[in-house]
């Protein structure tokens, strides 16, 4: 089918699902994005790429910090599955062709946001190409800004057979917004930042294992796709909404913080829309810092008059009990000192018998809403430290049975509790399970059995008479609400029986931290009852334990247990928060609707609502047996036999005087009936009732009712009587406990009136007990009784109660009432406010005219209106409500104004300033009452006719203030607390003044008070600059008028206390924050005033700016209005930011962007100065010095109005600023660099670089600032051909530039770095302007100098600068730049052999060879470590050249730090080795210092010597002796011949003598080495075919170091034969391992007994040379044998940087038959002393058999295979006269060897001879007589006949010079002889080459970095001799010894060979023949308990045994994996050869 390419790329989302059937179609699901390039000619097919979300699989192989790509397919898909949503393109273009997607309207346009986010389904195949970067692809054609590529050719029909054009492929777009996001922007903010997380964070925070983070990540994620979804299905309601909108709004944040991200302001007030460049910037200021430096919204301060509520909910009630029960519950308060106070009425539910209740949840009868407290109840507010608690008590119905004895004693029968478990005592018939209450005892907790008992009745019934008392209504006091009549009996013998209701348990629980959150939550209360038994259980609060329950229950035992009869309480408890109950429940019907209210008891603030309530709670009665009960006209008596006290019970009724009862006023709880008589529940003797009730009654009652008590013990009749008046002594009856008097009840007792006789009547004896009775009496019997009054009608105060009633009471009492009422509760004042305020002004107007009445009233005003300062009651709405509604007393303004007046003239008197300060805070209130009574008063003059007295009364107003003003102009000390108040309350006076004053007349008034305050000082000043700012909030400031009056007056006001200044203090800081919240608050109506601000600004900013800025712990909250300022701490590490500089920095955007502009040309100051100040601000802030640059919103939206600031000062920089050319010495420099510089900074500025942000982050910059950088290239444009002056026509013809030079010049070195960084932005319009500059620099600086090579310096420096801080970005990549510079210079390429354009092609050629280095340096994609420091070397390489060495220098020594990391040490030394070649030996000439790294001015030789230290450190820890060595020498010859510094020089020395020791004594292994090839065009072709030597660790097998050559190549196959072609496609490694090539003519060979190590170390140090045996010849006759290598030689000497080098030279060589010879015995002796060695380790038979089998090859004189054989090569004399012959280099090699080869056999076969293993034995019994004739000659050699004893027992024989016989037999790695020491023996040193800190042995340079231990110095023979005896006479100490085998003398003496030299042929031989045994035995030959796994590196190829490496063990790292193999390094296992102990 044809394709047609769109004029347009289009972006489409799939709205239906395909499946694909062919090869090339692409699948779709629902959501997905689609970039479409082209379609079919019928339109019904597209074609184009579908982006996925990355997987998250891809992490494992991504950058650091980078996002996962986004996977992109190509393929093709119907058109039907999918929704154009926008065509992708310029605007202004025609998009006629573009005709399928213009009739795409009638396709819905809403939101299709499929709310699919997953992984693109793994079905899909990627067809064509996936793009490059993840659909970030290279293309030059446009840059994508705001969802538009910029230039998109026109795509014009291709001509048949055309070349087909690459396919366009679109970048990420910006604008990703969906149609829903106009209403709802989080829902779009939410889906983006969760694509970011997943692509940018997810990965890394698992890769990197952070669970924890990861976890409240994934549990964020989850609450914002609930939140989005949420926000999608739009269905909560508008509250509830908002409070979403803030929650997401700081989950963003939260987010954004944890996933390191900055952070982006969404305001939720906004619907949480992004804040951008158009917003206030206050407000986006003030939103980032909160969000930035907090962790959740600052709340704001909760006034503590703000009520709280708790609707608590009894879900179910579990227990066992057939009879009903009650629940009462009730709030209590617990203080610190522990006592309770009863804070809510009770609420009391029934339970019905049966026990549960959880059928009854939703029965309202089960809520309540306990209301009005207060914060202090809740323990929240400041100083709260009370416990709140909700107190649950469980009533339940008991019998009482009469007719039971009582014990004398008092007591009640057994402790048994109401839950005794003890089967009770059966009474009689079928009552079997009921007890008697009379000993307290209960029902079963079990018992089923009982008949079922009637419902409780509230109403009294009437029992029999007992006997002829009557009470009022002819019955006797009424029964218990409990009790029940008798019941008729069947057989008639039953016992009276009665119910009555005890406390049976109580629950607990604490509610404090209920209160304070929002949620829902559920709770189970525990209900404990007393226990009978002694329990010694812990009480646990897991339980539901609760301390208070002791206080509440009692237990006579003292213990508790958890109740059988209620078990326990499911509550659901929610608390509220406002201000009115009732409002609440009508707010909240879902959750109130139908619920009761308990009241508090008592108020919780101000009453607003009328209430009349008396509580009285009963407390106990003292009956005990010693209390005496009163009667009428009699003493005292004891209380009757019959009351036993076991159930006591009071009932309680309200009378009046005559004894009538007052019905219904009895409220046992807020949900009860009332009642007219209660009866409480039954108590024993001692215990407490504890119930409170609530009486109503009406006013009129009050005064004349009393209480009456009566107590009778059940189910006995009443036998005592208290009564308590309500009214006493003219006021309530006081709060507190009161104890009652009770009398006995008998005929004079019961009637409250004297009867018909005239006697009795109990209102006639006293009702309260006196203090003092007691003691003439004996204790009285009482009732406790508790009152509370919560009333606004009633006082419990005299002096309220006489000011109420001043006009009955004498006149003269009021002045002592008026003085007293200062002593009043303000609770009492409270309740009667109204009463009270009309009170004073009624006397008030009574008194007018009277100074002394006015004041008295004046002053009590000021103390009634002073509560409303008291935050306890929220008094002000009340006293506005008074004034406004109730006051009437139009005669009270002058009283008032006078009094006022009077205070106001002798301010400093001290009694008066008291008062003053008083009135000064309750101005406003008193102004009202003057507005009010001023508008009364006009009323009623107009109604009586006089008009005349307003301007009498403005008189007496204006008198007010000019008092205030003189008091505000005074200095004295004493004022300055009026002057506070004054200046902190004036503003509030201002609005009641409104019914008095115009407005006009009012802001005079505000502006003269405000002038008046011009000579504040200290805090005041403060305070008078939040007075402005309380000015601007006023509405009656609000006209355009009074504003600009405002405005026009705030300069003045604040100009004394903010600008420039050199003395900063904290409260100078205090002032310039105030004035830039007084700016804010006035910023949208400032005009003219901008000019006199801005100085002022920029002068605080740079003088804040100097000092100096600590981090901190505390944030104070941005732009304060009040003082002292709110701050909040800041959680983790302490923030640099200054508050002072972030708030002037926004007040200075504000301003630069107000619409009236910035108007510079009028301010007072210099202009050229200010300009220069303000571009210094704008930079500071571009820099991220006024706050951090993590505040992404705040930051672009200074880039913006930087930008737009930048554009105004340039119309003045043109204007004023550029002169003529004639007067070209007038121009500023200075002032337009500094345009420029940050012009250049602002547009260049990463922050703006949209391409290299991760999605969140470029939605958010673009829709903040916009495309800056297109306004800044313009305005550069502007700028820089501004000052060029213009150019002749050939210079045009030339250049193409109509402007160049000129004061363009002055900025050429300069301004270079800056242009050329902009050169390097993927912004088009940007890049292009940039490059436009940088030709004309280049043009005028050849003009100037004809050279380029400054420009060329500024380059090479800038864009090192800038590869060290930025991210790369593709045009960097593309080195776009460079082609753009060319085609401006391509008029020059015309002209042929022009020296300009050839000067210009050598340095952009220079530069991209620099920007190629630098970016591979640099980029992310580093495909090896390898090539990563190749690309480094080179860039080193490079800058060497270009003689940047500052640059150079910090290269290398990232290098070796780099190296250093990777645990290089030898390879860090290397590195450091550039540096130092930098340098000469000289100590006269100097360097500068440096600062990367750090290093100070010194001389070369200073500077040189400092890097060798570094270096020489770097080499012994990595172990390169050889390298280290060098340096040695070369400091020593240094030191010796050019400084003679000999203290240096013998440190050196003695550093030199340490290392030589190592290699004496170390165990040194020689590297691995390894030929890699790389094959395979997958490889770049820096690789493909190349051959390279890499260096491994000593220990790596061939396999480890593959496995690490698949880890930098995961796909390259690796192969051990190179038989690949070079054209095969892929990756293909090559791997074999080399060893150093040995030269065998090194004078190494010439020597015996030569140490292995040391052989190795000669041999293998700066290997260049590698080999490898490619064939080999050992059969037939010795001289025929040969053998062929091939050689490689390396581009350089190892060790290197790289650890590898490149081979560049391959030949072969063929090896004589000496030369095979000698490799070959060395070789055998290396390859039998590891299989000795292993053999000492581990007895294996496989092992012995092979080394038996080896030796008896070795000495078989006639075996081919025995090296023996090569003794044929020597020369031999031709006769036995003739003298020996002379032996050429070779001869003497293999002679050496041969005895080495010998040593070893004869150490093997004497630890044969020592071994118990029977194969060995049988070894040395064949093999040793072979041995000493197949090696005769080399035994006579090293073990010559010796002369006799006496005369040789002290001379160390030259023959004998042997430290150790088996020496050369050592093969090169294993260290295996024991006893092999070239000096006497090792002497210590303690002092090395300080420097290199080398101060002891051990330290640095020790291999094994122990202590030395019992070091004895063998010095020459005698120690040897006393060594050798012990050696040879206690080998097991020998073992473990510390010190043992090194110690031996370097010379034999004679002695210890005495049995070779008398017996040459022991047969057989002693176990332990000193001869063989003594110094050739190593240590692990003697002890073979000692093991060790490795094995020589050799035996790969021979001994088909695996590899470990060798045996040397000297190195740390050695020593380390015998920790691992779990040796103990106590023991010397072998580990060196000559076995110095150091471990």
């Amino acid at each position: 089918m044809p394709w047609q390419p769109l004029p347009r790329i289009a972006f489409a989302v799939a709205t239906y699902p395909f499946e694909t059937k062919n090869e090339n179609e692409l699948p779709l699901e629902i959501g997905d994005d689609l970039y479409i390039i082209e379609e079919t000619a019928d339109g019904q097919w597209l074609r184009g790429y579908l982006l996925a979300p990355p997987s998250l699989l891809a992490g494992l192989t991504s950058v650091k910090g980078q996002p996962l790509e986004a996977r992109v397919f190509s393929g093709i898909f119907p058109r039907s599955c999918v929704e154009i949503r926008e065509v992708l393109g310029d605007g202004d273009e025609n998009s006629d062709n573009s005709s399928n997607y213009q009739g795409d309207d009638d396709a819905p346009q809403v939101g299709s946001d499929s709310g699919k986010s997953g992984v693109a389904s793994s079905v899909r195949k990627s067809h064509g190409r996936d793009l490059e970067h993840g659909g970030r692809s290279h293309r030059p054609n446009g840059t994508m800004l705001g969802g538009v590529v910029t230039r998109i050719p026109d795509l014009k029909l291709r001509e048949p057979g055309a070349p087909k054009p690459a396919a366009p492929v679109p970048m990420l777009r910006l604008g990703d917004e969906t149609p829903t996001s106009t209403m709802e922007p989080l829902i779009d903010e939410i889906a983006s930042c969760l694509r970011e997380w997943h692509s940018t964070n997810f990965h890394e925070l698992l890769l990197t294992r952070q669970y924890d983070k990861l976890d409240k990540v994934s549990q964020l994620i989850q609450t914002l796709d609930l939140s989005r979804r949420q926000f999608l299905h739009n269905l909560l309601t508008t509250r509830e909404y908002n409070a979403l909108r803030e929650k997401t709004v700081w989950d963003l944040v939260r987010g954004n913080k944890l996933c390191g991200g900055e952070v982006i302001v969404r305001d939720p007030n906004e619907r949480g829309r992004v804040l951008t460049g158009d917003d206030s910037v206050v407000e986006i200021t003030k939103l980032q810092s909160v969000m930035s430096l907090l962790d959740e919204p600052p709340q704001p301060h909760v006034e503590l008059s703000a009520l709280h509520h708790l609707m608590v909910d009894i879900r179910s009630f579990a227990g066992s009990s057939n009879e009903p029960t009650t629940l009462v519950l009730y709030l209590v308060s617990k203080s610190v000192g522990g006592t309770l106070t009863t804070l809510s009425e009770s609420y009391m539910i029934e339970v019905p018998s049966g026990g549960t209740m959880g059928y009854l949840t939703r029965n309202p009868q089960m809520r309540t809403l306990f209301t009005d407290l207060t914060s202090a109840d809740i323990g929240d507010g400041p100083s709260a430290d009370s416990e709140l608690y909700l107190i649950v008590k469980v009533r339940s119905p008991q019998q009482i049975v009469t007719g039971k004895p009582v014990s004398r004693s008092g007591s009640f029968g057994p402790p048994n509790t109401p839950f005794s478990k003890d089967k009770p005592p059966s009474s009689s018939g079928n009552k079997t399970s009921r007890r008697s209450l009379m000993w307290g005892t209960t029902r079963s907790a079990f018992s089923r059995g009982g008949t079922k008992l009637d419902a409780l009745s509230e109403q009294p019934e009437e029992r029999p008479r007992t006997d002829n008392l009557e009470s009022r209504d002819g019955g006797l006091p009424p029964s218990t609400a409990g009790s029940r009549a008798p019941r008729a009996s069947v057989d008639g013998l039953q016992p009276t029986q009665m119910l009555a209701e005890r406390m049976v348990g109580i629950g607990v629980l604490s509610l404090n931290s209920i209160m304070k959150q929002d949620e829902e939550t559920e709770h189970v209360v525990t209900v404990w009852s007393p226990s009978a038994k002694f329990t010694t259980e812990k009480y646990d609060r897991a339980e539901g334990w609760d301390g208070l329950v002791r206080d509440l229950l009692e237990s006579k035992s003292g213990h508790y247990e958890k109740s059988r009869r209620a078990e326990r309480l499911q509550i659901h408890l929610k608390s509220f928060n406002s201000p009115d109950a009732d409002a609440l429940i009508k707010a909240t019907p879902t959750l109130l609707a139908g619920i009761s209210k308990t009241n508090k008891m008592g108020f919780s603030g101000a009453p607003t609502k009328p209430r009349s309530d008396i509580y009285v709670t009963l407390t106990e009665a003292l009956l005990a047996r010693q209390n005496l009960i009163s009667r009428f006209g009699a003493s005292a008596t004891t209380i009757s036999s019959n009351v036993h006290g076991g159930n006591l019970m009071v009932s309680l009724e309200v009378r009046r005087q005559s004894g009538e009862r007052i019905e219904d006023c009895i409220y046992p709880s807020s949900n009860s009936e009332p009642l007219t008589t209660w009866r409480s529940f039954a108590v024993e003797r001692g215990e407490h009732w504890d119930q409170t009730l609530r009486l109503s009654l009406l006013p009129a009652d009050v005064s004349m009712a009393h209480v009456v008590f009566t107590v009778s013990d059940l189910p006995g009749t009443p036998f005592a009587i208290a009564y308590m008046p309500l009214w006493d002594q003219q006021a309530f009856l006081a709060d507190g406990l009161h104890s009652l008097l009770l009398y006995k009840l008998d005929e004079y007792t019961q009637t409250a009136q004297a009867g018909p006789a005239g006697k009795g009547g109990y209102l006639s004896l006293p009702w309260g007990a006196r203090s003092d009775s007691s003691e003439v009496t004996g204790p009285l019997a009482t009732l406790r009784v508790e009152t509370y009054l919560c009333s606004t009608r009633f006082s419990q105060d005299r002096i309220v109660l006489g000011l109420l009633k001043w006009k009955e009471g004498p006149r003269d009492e009021i002045p002592s009432l008026l003085k007293q009422l200062i002593f009043v509760p303000e609770i009492e004042v409270v309740k009667l406010l109204s009463d009270v305020l009309d009170a004073l002004f009624g006397i008030l107007v009574e008194y007018q005219g009277n100074d002394e009445y006015e004041d008295l009233v004046f002053t009590a005003l000021v103390r009634v209106l002073g509560i409303v300062h008291d935050r306890r009651f929220n008094l002000g709405p009340l006293v506005d409500h008074y004034a406004e509604n109730k006051f009437n007393y139009p005669f009270a303004t002058p009283c008032l104004v006078r009094s006022f007046t009077r205070l106001l003239t002798k301010p400093t008197e001290s009694e008066t300033a008291r008062k003053l300060r008083a009135t000064l805070k309750v101005v406003r209130h008193i102004l009202k009452f003057i507005t009010h009574a001023r508008g009364q008063q006009k009323a009623k003059e107009a109604g009586i006719g006089i008009t005349g007295s307003t301007a009498s009364f403005t008189r007496h107003l204006q008198s007010i203030f000019k008092a205030l003003d003189s008091m505000m102009r005074s200095t004295a000390p004493v004022l300055v607390g009026s002057q506070t108040l004054a200046v902190q309350h004036f503003h509030t006076w201002l609005p009641e003044l409104t019914g008095l004053l115009t407005t006009e007349e009012i802001l005079h008034i505000a502006i003269d008070f405000m002038d008046s305050c011009a000579l504040v000082k200290g805090k005041l000043v403060l305070y008078k600059l939040v007075l402005i700012i309380n000015y601007s909030k006023l509405e009656l400031f609000a006209g355009p008028e009074q504003r600009s009056a405002l405005s026009a007056n705030t300069v003045r006001w604040i100009a004394p206390h903010w600008g420039r200044t050199d003395e900063i203090t904290e409260q100078w800081k205090e002032q310039v924050r105030l004035c830039c919240s007084v700016l804010a608050s006035q910023v949208d109506y400032l005009n003219s005033e901008i000019p006199d601000y801005i100085p002022k600004i920029v002068g605080s900013y740079l003088s804040i700016q100097a000092t100096e800025l600590k981090p901190k712990n505390r944030f104070s909250l941005l732009f304060p209005t009040a003082y002292p300022f709110p701050s909040k701490q800041i959680a983790g590490e302490a923030v640099q930011f200054d508050e002072a500089l972030i708030e002037l920095s926004a007040i200075l955007s504000a301003l630069s962007n107000s619409p009236n502009g910035m108007q510079l040309e009028l301010a007072a100051d210099d202009l050229t100065s200010l300009l220069k100040n303000t571009l210094h601000v704008y930079m500071s802030i571009l820099q991220g010095e006024a706050f951090p640059a993590s505040w992404l919103s705040v930051y672009i939206y200074h880039h913006k109005s930087t930008m737009r600031t930048l554009q105004y000062l340039s119309s003045i920089l043109l204007e004023s600023f550029l002169p003529d050319p004639d007067e070209a010495e007038d121009f500023d420099t200075e002032l337009w660099r500094m345009f420029f510089c940050t012009l250049l900074k602002l547009v260049g500025s990463g922050h703006l670089a949209l391409e290299t942000f991760s999605e969140q982050k470029r939605r958010a910059v673009w829709k903040i600032a916009g495309d800056v950088r297109e306004h800044g290239a313009e305005l550069l444009r502007r700028t820089w051909e501004a000052i060029g002056w213009e150019t002749s026509t050939d210079e045009r013809a030339r250049y193409g530039l109509a402007k160049m030079g000129g004061y363009q010049v002055q900025y050429v070195p300069t301004l270079v770095g800056p242009i050329v960084e902009l050169c390097l932005s993927v912004h088009e319009g940007l890049r292009r302007m940039a490059v436009e500059v940088l030709q004309t620099m280049i043009v005028s600086e050849w003009t100037l100098s004809e050279d380029l090579s400054v420009i060329q310096t500024e380059m090479i420096d800038c864009l090192d600068g800038f590869f060290k801080d930025k991210t790369m970005t593709e045009s960097i990549l593309q080195k776009l730049f460079i082609s753009e510079l060319f085609e401006r210079f391509e008029p020059l390429s015309l002209i042929h052999g022009d020296p300009l354009y050839s000067a210009l092609k050598s340095l952009i050629e220079t530069i991209a060879e620099f920007l190629d280095l630098l970016v591979a340096v640099h980029s992310g994609d580093i495909t090896s470590e390898a090539s990563h420091l190749i690309n480094r070397l080179q860039l080193m390489e490079f800058l060497r050249d270009m003689q940047k060495e500052e640059i150079f220098i910090r290269y290398v020594h990232q290098l070796a730090t780099l190296q250093f990391d990777a645990r290089n040490h030898t390879e860090a030394g290397l590195a450091l080795r550039l540096h130092a070649e930098l340098y000469d030996w000289d100590p006269t000439k100097l360097t500068p210092a440096l600062q990367d790294p750090d290093l100070p001015e010194q001389s070369h030789f200073e500077r040189k010597e400092r890097i060798y230290f570094d270096m020489i450190k770097h080499f012994e820890d990595g172990e390169a002796w050889s390298s280290a060595l060098a340096a040695y020498k070369e400091l020593q010859a240094q030191y010796e011949n050019n400084i003679f510094d000999f203290a240096k020089l013998a440190r050196t020395e003695r550093a030199i003598a340490t290392i030589y020791e190592k290699l004496a004594k170390g165990d040194k292994l020689v590297p691995k080495y390894f030929k890699v090839v790389y094959k395979g065009l997958g490889f770049p072709l820096n690789l493909r075919d190349k051959a390279f030597v890499y260096e491994g660790s000593p220990t790596e097998r061939t396999s480890a170091f593959t496995d690490r050559m698949q880890e930098q190549y995961p796909a390259a196959q690796i192969l051990t034969s190179s038989d690949v072609d070079s054209e095969v496609e892929g990756q293909f490694l090559v791997i074999s391992a080399l060893s150093p090539h040995r030269d065998l003519s090194h004078q190494v060979f010439q020597r015996a007994r030569v140490p292995q190590p040391i052989r190795d170390y000669l041999l293998s140090a700066h290997a260049q040379m590698f080999s490898v045996s490619s064939k080999r010849s050992t059969n037939g006759p010795v001289e025929t044998h040969y053998a062929e290598k091939t050689v490689y030689t390396t581009a350089e000497p190892f060790p290197t940087i790289l650890r590898r080098s490149e081979i560049i030279d391959v030949h072969t060589i063929r090896l004589s038959a000496k030369e095979t010879a000698i490799e070959r015995i060395v070789r055998k002796t290396q390859e039998m002393t590891a299989v000795e060695k292993r053999l000492a380790e581990d007895d294996d038979e496989e092992i012995a058999q092979l080394m038996v089998d080896a030796i008896s090859i070795s000495v078989n004189p006639v075996s081919e295979s025995s090296v023996a054989c090569y003794r044929q090569l020597l020369p031999v004399p031709q006769s036995e006269d003739d003298e020996e012959p002379e032996f050429d280099q070779q001869d003497n090699a293999i002679k050496m060897a041969l005895i080495d080869h010998a040593i070893m056999i004869k150490r093997c076969l004497t630890s044969f001879a020592r071994s118990s293993n029977p194969i060995l034995l049988k070894g040395y019994e064949d093999s040793y007589k072979h041995f000493l004739s197949t090696f005769a000659p080399e035994i006579a050699i090293f073990a010559p006949a010796q002369p006799s004893r006496d005369n040789a027992s002290n001379t160390p024989s030259p023959t004998w010079q042997r430290p150790s016989p088996t020496a050369e037999n050592l093969s090169p790695d294993a260290k295996a002889s024991a006893s092999i020491v070239n000096t006497t023996s090792v002497v210590e040193e303690a002092a090395a080459a300080q420097p290199i800190s080398m101060k002891q042995r051990g330290t640095r340079l020790s291999f094994l970095g122990g202590k030395k231990k019992d070091s004895q110095q063998s010095n020459g023979d005698t120690s040897s001799l006393k060594q050798t005896k012990n050696d040879s006479d206690s080998n097991s100490q020998v073992s473990k010894g510390k010190d043992n085998p090194n110690r031996r003398s370097i010379f034999r003496t004679q002695s210890s060979d005495t049995n070779i030299s008398s017996n040459p042929y022991p047969q057989p031989p002693q176990p332990y023949p000193n001869s063989i045994v003594d110094p050739t035995t190593p240590d692990w030959a003697i002890d073979r308990s000692r093991k060790s796994k490795e094995v020589v590196d050799i035996f790969e190829r021979d001994l088909d045994r695996p590899n470990d490496g060798g045996i040397g063990f000297n190195s740390v790292r050695k020593r380390l994996s015998l920790l691992k193999l779990g040796k103990k390094p106590s023991k010397p296992n072998g580990f060196f050869m000559g076995g110095v102990n150091e471990e």
